[in-house]
């Protein structure tokens, strides 16, 4: 352990550069040639891959549809929903020329693609039995970043957006609770072993021309906020904007209902602060494109670890054979535990001969046992399944234990500066969110006492969560 972490700052004491050391050296990604750009390792996109995959099977699971929408978006388009052009407009990259020529008007490359989806929304939909319309896509996006950090904050990211129209504003907001937990919440705890905080924002921090947004909130490992996933409400702005109606079943024209909701690759990014050691990635099981690595020792043990290896693979487990025996074996198990392998498992001249492996399992801190082979398959099974509880538990055991209850906004300051802090929002009000931000710390959401959403800001007796954040 102590020669792995030589090669990583320490999280105690150099948080973002362990953050950074992490990605560098478990191979996920890399700075791209403009600034604020990403280039995404194999290793960190088979991680995204089954995120994604897992995600888009839930997704489909509420009825929406997957489809796509054009890269380039008219700038006017933009401009129809004033608070939304507002809100993107710092961020947004124009395309002025094109085919060696100034366009005749320019376009943007898609920040969120409410604009775009709401015109063809608009064409689409003509009846109440055109509705409610589900859709998702998986895209790029940019919005330009002056403090980029990879799988956090970049100029272009990869994510999901869903859009959807709704006949009633009761539906809307059932669809995107719906997607809140049913989706988002459900991966998040279930796939990534994260648990989230799920609130309402406040009218300052919402998604820019939204009545609300409703948000996922994770903690890193040095106390911070890392914002998942958001669904938002988006009322009839959108549907004013770009005229999305329907003819009711009473013969009446009304306006539809809209939301979206989106999580990106900074979900990879909150993968590696909340499980990450000293030692480097520790990857749930759930999302780990090697679930279980086979070290040949030896160059003799290269056969049997082939067998191992097809034998898991038929259990349904995600195996990758390490049979590079020209390479000192040290190095490769460090390498394999940088990158968070749950498993590894090392065949050597005497596990050979005592007809045993040597099973290391990454996230109980390198725990090896000597395990008979013929019990190889079942103690390895039962092995992935218990770690990946095991993760969940111990970061919601952490999440418990750095959440303090305080009563007032100089209290939560500084109960921020080593975790977050719950207060009555009552306590709080623009005027608190104002004194916050001086402390570079916000709201992150709001709840009810007993921890369900609120309809409203103005709700009596709503719970403030309180924290600095990525």
């Amino acid at each position: 352990m102590t020669a792995t972490r030589s090669v990583l700052a320490s999280q105690a004491t150099d948080y973002p550069r362990w953050f950074q050391d992490v990605i560098a050296k478990a191979e996920l990604a890399d700075n791209g040639p403009v600034r604020g750009t990403m280039v995404v390792r194999p290793y960190g996109y088979g991680i995204w891959e089954l995120l994604q995959e897992a995600m888009n099977r839930r997704i489909k699971a509420t009825g929406a549809q997957n489809a796509y929408f054009p890269l380039l978006i008219p700038e006017s388009y933009l401009q129809r929903e004033a608070e939304h052009v507002e809100g993107f407009s710092p961020e947004l990259a124009v395309v002025t020329h094109a085919g060696g020529k100034q366009l005749e008007e320019p376009a943007v490359i898609r920040p969120t693609s409410e604009t775009v989806v709401g015109e063809y929304l608009s064409k689409w939909i003509q009846s109440y039995r055109d509705l409610p319309l589900l859709l998702n896509q998986w895209a790029n996006v940019v919005r330009w970043e002056l403090r980029p950090r990879l799988f956090l904050r970049t100029t272009e990211f990869l994510w999901q957006e869903g859009h959807t129209a709704h006949a009633t504003s009761e539906d809307a907001r059932a669809f995107a609770t719906k997607i809140l937990y049913d989706v988002y919440r459900d991966v998040m705890v279930n796939v990534l072993a994260i648990p989230v905080v799920t609130g309402r924002k406040t009218r300052r921090e919402r998604f820019a021309g939204a009545i609300n947004t409703m948000t996922l909130e994770a903690m890193t490992g040095d106390g911070k906020a890392l914002q998942m996933g958001t669904s938002h409400e988006l009322g009839q702005n959108f549907a004013r904007a770009f005229d999305i109606s329907y003819l009711s079943s009473a013969g009446s024209r009304e306006l539809a209902w809209t939301t979206s909701w989106g999580s990106t690759t900074r979900m990879v990014g909150g993968l590696i602060m909340v499980h990450g050691d000293d030692a480097g990635l520790r990857v749930p099981p759930a999302v780990a494109p090697t679930q279980v690595v086979v070290l040949a020792v030896k160059e003799e043990a290269i056969a049997a670890a082939r067998g191992i290896a097809d034998e898991l693979s038929a259990a349904g487990l995600r195996v990758t054979v390490d049979d590079r025996t020209d390479q000192p074996f040290g190095r490769r198990a460090v390498n394999w535990e940088l990158k968070g392998v749950p498993i590894r498992i090392e065949l050597g001249p005497r596990d050979l001969a005592a007809d045993v492996a040597t099973v290391v399992r990454r996230l109980r801190d390198s725990d090896k046992t000597a395990v008979a082979r013929a019990d190889l398959t079942r103690t390895v099974v039962a092995a992935i399944e218990a770690d990946q509880d095991h993760l969940l538990a111990e970061a919601t055991a952490r999440q418990a234990a750095r959440i303090t209850a305080v009563r007032t906004v100089d209290e939560a300051i500084e109960a921020a500066a080593s975790g977050w802090a719950t207060l009555p929002y009552d306590a709080v009000g623009e005027q608190g969110e104002d004194r916050l931000a001086e402390s570079a710390v916000t709201v992150r959401c709001l709840q009810r006492p007993d921890g369900t959403l609120p309809l409203d800001d103005h709700e009596p007796d709503l719970v403030a969560y309180v924290a600095r954040s990525y």
